[in-house]
Order: structure tokens, then C-alpha cells, then sequence
């Protein structure tokens, strides 16, 4: 199968009007927010056609989205996944938000690893909740900060909401750091969910491990939406080792989209092949990056990661304001670090879910910008 991120041009992309295409003019390439530059693959065009063709555009009903799931888990990462206690929600934040007031007391804090996709902060934060920050060390789990932070924090049932695998190092915890960390919520009584939509999204050179293989007592929110690029397509599965998602509010089934989860479940179903090609190529695209920054900005820090199709860039060297100072003289739009915690100063966040040759044109507008 051909590369999906080879196929689409420049011209056709700016036609497009999500936020990704709309934020900046047309002279700047975008490469910020965590959407891919592919076509649909075609059994999630050819399932949503035929809903609208059947005028099937009603409320979202059964299991059909968390067994395609539970099947590609099986598949996948040889994990059986409890259909049985999922739960369809809009998306993995909003999901995460029911899922903390759910198992964690009123007001209790949330600890995440920074740095770290920013909802995982402007979520929390809205619900009135304090963050609580456990760094990460080298772009890995620090169990040392993390259990020192577990053993201080003094509240009725507090969270830790991990990203596996991590946003925006790219890191895919190993079993023995999910052992650990699993060891450690159960003796300082903390609730782990794992935020795990770029589940899909891992190098061959790697292996995810679902926290739920690890942790009976731990939750998950998955999601077709990073590996086929649904975003527009809301809905994710909450899961859970135990039964407490039948305790979740009825308003909470009502927000996924019954294309969301047509789509999510043809994906999950028939897409491994597209999704395998992608893979290939975001495999090269990092390596493509790594030379073309090791050629022309080797003063910037980065190395290949195991998962996602987001890097991870130390511009310290270049500027404190990175994001800024590539947007305003090389017209690229990236992530600006300051987002994402303690950690994320002087970096940027650069989407390489794209073609090689915007890739390289960006790079090369980076080192003009000096």
C-alpha cells in the first residue's frame, strides 16, 4: 500500500478548513496541532458513504465500536480488552474529566508527568482541581518523583493521569515502568487513568502495553482518532478493571457521534492495513528529520521517537521563544513548548504527520530564520 502521508499536496491541503489549514495565512506551513496530512483510509470512507446513503444518521447504539477495539487489541498487543466494562464517550478528554470526578474525591488533586499534552492541565483545571506536577526525567516516568509525590499528597482519592504512550516525548512505557508505577498507586491509594488515544500509533521497534494488562484497578480511554485521523469524527471508549463505569452519569453516553463511532469501528476493524503503511512512513519521516536538522540545525535537540507522529525539538540554543521565532521569520507554525508544563520551555512540538517534502521545506525555512 502507498504511503498515506505522500498523497495529498500542498494545494489540496490549504482547501481544507479545520483548524489546522485556518489558524495561520497561507504562507505559513503548519505544523502544530495534532492532525495528519492524509486522505481518509477506504473503509472508513466506504463505511461513512454508506450511512449517509442509508440516511443512517441518528444516536450512536451497541458495541460495535469497543469489539472492533477489543478485536484490534487482540491483535495487536495480544491484550483482551473487557467489552463488557467500556463505555462509549465524546472524546478522551472530556472522558478523562467524568472519569476523575468519578473514582477521586471532591476536589481532589490530579498528578500528571510534564511535559505533557497541555489539556491534561486545562481540563483539570476546569473541573476546579488542582495539578499536581511529577516530572518527567530524560522523557521517561520518573518513579522516583512519583512516589515521593504519591506519598505527599494528602487528599480523598487522588488521580494520576498518565499518557501512554507520552505526548509529546513520544516515549512508549515500558511493562516494567507500568509494573512500578501500578505498585506504587496501590500503596498510596492512587487512581491511574491512561490517556492511551496514540495507542495505535507505535513504531515496529516498539511495544505498547495497555496500563489495564498491568493494573486491575486502573482506567483507559482509547480512540481511533490519532491512527486514522477522526478527529472530526468525536468518540472514544472508556475502560475500566473494574465495574464503576456503570456509575457513570447517563449524559455522558449522549456525546459521541454515531458517525464517530461507524468510523472509529471500521478503522479499528479493516484499517490495519493503511494504518501499517502509515507507520512506514512516519518511521521515515523521523529519520528524515533527524538528518535534516543533524545537516542544517544541529544546534537543535531532538531524537527519534517510539510512538506518535509528534516531535519533540530542544531550541534552547536557538531562542526562548521558539514557536515564536520560527512563526515570525520562517513562517511555521509549531507547538510552542510553554504549554506543556514544567519541562517544555525552549521547546516546540513539530507535527511529522505529513509528506516528506513539507518536511524538508520547513526545515529548511527553520534555518533560514537564524
Amino acid at each position: 500500500m502507498l504511503n498515506p502521508l505522500s498523497q495529498v499536496s500542498l494545494e489540496r491541503l490549504r482547501q481544507r478548513t479545520s483548524v489546522k489549514w485556518r489558524e495561520f495565512p497561507d504562507d505559513v506551513l503548519p505544523l502544530w496541532v495534532a492532525e495528519m496530512d492524509v486522505d481518509l483510509c477506504e473503509p472508513v470512507k466506504k463505511a461513512l458513504t454508506d450511512a449517509l446513503e442509508l440516511g443512517d444518521t441518528g444516536y450512536p447504539a451497541g458495541t460495535a465500536y469497543p469489539e472492533a477495539l477489543a478485536a484490534f487489541a487482540k491483535r495487536r498487543w495480544d491484550w483482551d480488552l473487557p467489552v463488557e466494562r467500556t463505555a462509549l464517550v465524546s472524546d478522551v478528554m472530556l472522558g478523562a474529566v467524568e472519569l476523575i470526578k468519578l473514582v477521586s474525591g471532591p476536589g481532589a488533586p490530579v498528578i500528571v508527568s510534564p511535559p505533557v499534552y497541555p489539556p491534561f492541565f486545562l481540563f483539570v483545571r476546569s473541573t476546579g482541581r488542582a495539578v499536581v506536577e511529577a516530572p518527567l526525567r530524560g522523557g521517561r516516568l520518573d518513579l522516583d518523583v512519583i512516589e515521593w509525590t504519591f506519598r505527599h499528597v494528602k487528599a480523598d482519592r487522588p488521580v494520576y493521569l498518565l499518557c501512554n504512550p507520552q505526548n509529546p516525548t513520544g516515549a512508549v512505557h515500558t511493562a516494567e515502568e507500568l509494573t512500578a508505577l501500578a505498585r506504587l498507586a496501590g500503596k498510596y491509594g492512587v487512581r491511574v487513568i491512561a490517556d492511551e488515544i496514540h495507542a495505535p500509533v507505535v513504531s515496529g521497534n516498539a511495544r505498547f502495553v495497555p496500563y489495564l494488562s498491568i493494573d486491575p484497578q486502573g482506567m483507559s480511554l482509547m480512540s481511533a482518532s490519532k491512527g486514522w485521523n477522526l478527529a472530526a469524527m468525536r468518540a472514544a471508549v472508556a475502560i475500566s478493571g473494574t465495574d464503576e463505569l456503570a456509575k457513570l452519569p447517563e449524559e455522558v453516553s449522549h456525546g459521541p457521534s454515531h458517525f464517530g463511532t461507524i468510523a472509529h469501528a471500521a478503522a479499528l476493524r479493516d484499517g490495519g492495513e493503511w494504518l501499517d503503511a502509515l507507520l512506514q512512513g512516519l518511521d521515515e519521516n523521523r529519520k528524515l528529520l533527524k538528518n535534516l536538522l543533524t545537516e542544517h540545525l544541529p544546534e537543535i535537540g531532538y531524537e527519534p521517537s517510539e510512538a506518535t507522529f509528534l516531535a519533540w525539538l530542544d531550541c534552547r540554543a536557538v531562542s526562548n521563544d521558539p514557536a515564536a521565532f520560527f512563526l515570525e521569520r520562517g513562517r511555521v507554525a509549531l507547538m510552542s513548548g510553554d504549554g506543556f508544563g514544567s519541562g517544555g520551555a525552549g521547546h516546540v512540538r513539530f507535527n511529522i504527520g505529513t509528506s516528506p517534502e513539507i518536511i524538508t521545506e520547513a526545515v529548511r525555512r527553520m534555518a533560514a530564520s537564524r
